[in-house]
């Protein structure tokens, strides 16, 4: 088995320190040190596209830039990265959704894949104009999905459920490649959805014992379907040549936060319904309420899977943090519970993206777990950019 990597474009701006926002959180939240520019994405999509990753997660929400149009801006600044493009089924109609998705595949081949992101946060869907419950949203969630697939097969769909309604849709063009659906949800409604559409069940970065009850869960559900599902995983990263310099930086991250802010953005994920979200929470529950959180090892969850991030930043919430043998190690064991694919980031994106291709991706191409990009890698060790060593 090889494995596939991503890597994240953040489209709310970029920072040495921890930008927080997301799911969850208010719309603005989220704010770095540098803007989020076509031009700053631009560098880390060409990083990453250097560095052999197959795509880039591009966000969705109010607190940060459409995933769309970025991503289009985007694929004429790279050559070969495919993005891997949010978005909430629901706020747009499927007819619209499918079209425009084929549209990014005519000018795009084979570079555009979906992370379908059916919404848990309630405040945040009715400033898009929808009233829908949990429950609701995931069904409207499966009915969106299966108009879809129904027109990039090619046939004219009419439709009237009981979300979602159309006549005679068809569409002119069809996507060649069709877009790969990545899903995630940890929710008891979420299970059925994604094992009958998911082409890729996500899942955020929870000890190992945790994501391997999650394969077993999704993949009985996908058998019963008669489905097969690969599996991925969202992680941060702080990767060093030195496991004590990963663990300085760390703490670096946390000595920036203050007790306010970390309070403040708690209690806007504790209105969240996301399931996931408050997975992500109870893993640094202990730790915030006996105050010790300050302590970077303390917020370690499991080896080299530190939970720091998640004190401010909704949705993935922690890091693999070690040396690049370690982080290697750490990568290797979720793929032996069947996980293939890694959604990857951290701060700032550019400098972090280098340390994890210099440090960890040879490590991994010499273990038979990734295949070298044609050529050799030799011109990235004498890439322009270096970042400097953690002080």
């Amino acid at each position: 088995m090889t494995l596939d990597f991503h890597w994240f474009l953040p489209t709310y701006g970029d920072s040495r320190f921890i930008v927080g926002g997301g799911h969850g959180l208010a719309a603005g939240a989220a704010s770095g040190d540098r803007r989020a520019s076509i031009g700053y994405l631009s560098s880390i999509a060409r990083a990453a596209e250097d560095f052999g990753f197959r795509g880039a997660l591009t966000p969705t929400g109010a607190w940060c830039e459409d995933a769309w149009l970025t991503t289009a801006m985007l694929a004429r600044e790279s050559q070969r990265l495919a993005f891997l493009v949010a978005f909430r089924p629901g706020l747009i109609s499927p007819m619209l959704a499918a079209q425009m998705a084929a549209t990014f595949s005519a000018h795009a081949p084979g570079r555009l894949l979906l992370n379908v992101v059916t919404g848990g946060e309630p405040h945040e869907q009715r400033a898009y104009g929808d009233y829908l419950d949990k429950e609701g949203r995931y069904a409207r969630c499966n009915e969106f999905l299966m108009v879809v697939r129904a027109l990039w097969r090619g046939e004219t769909v009419t439709h009237h459920g009981a979300h979602l309604s159309l006549e005679s849709a068809t569409l002119p063009t069809l996507p060649d490649p069709v877009p790969p659906l990545y899903f995630g949800g940890s929710s008891s409604a979420a299970g059925p959805v994604a094992a009958e559409h998911a082409d890729v069940y996500l899942t955020w970065g929870e000890p190992p014992a945790a994501v391997a009850e999650k394969v077993a869960w999704i993949r009985d559900l996908a058998t019963g379907q008669g489905r097969t599902v690969r599996f991925g995983i969202r992680l941060h990263v702080i990767t060093r040549d030195r496991s004590e310099d990963a663990w300085r930086q760390a703490q670096l991250l946390l000595d920036s936060l203050d007790d306010g802010v970390v309070q403040q953005a708690q209690l806007g994920l504790e209105r969240s319904e996301s399931t996931g979200q408050a997975r992500m929470r109870a893993l640094h529950e202990s730790a915030r309420a006996i105050g010790n959180w300050r302590d970077a090892h303390s917020l370690e969850i499991a080896p080299n899977l530190w939970a720091g991030v998640g004190l401010v930043r909704g949705g993935a919430g922690t890091a693999l943090v070690g040396s690049h043998y370690e982080v290697a190690d750490r990568i290797a064991e979720y793929a032996a519970l069947g996980i293939e694919e890694f959604v990857l980031s951290g701060y700032p994106h550019l400098e972090e993206l280098y340390w994890f291709g210099e440090g960890v991706l040879p490590k991994l191409v010499q273990r038979g777990l990734v295949i070298d990009p044609a050529g050799s890698r030799a011109e990235h060790r004498h890439a322009p950019f270096l970042p400097a060593v953690a002080q």
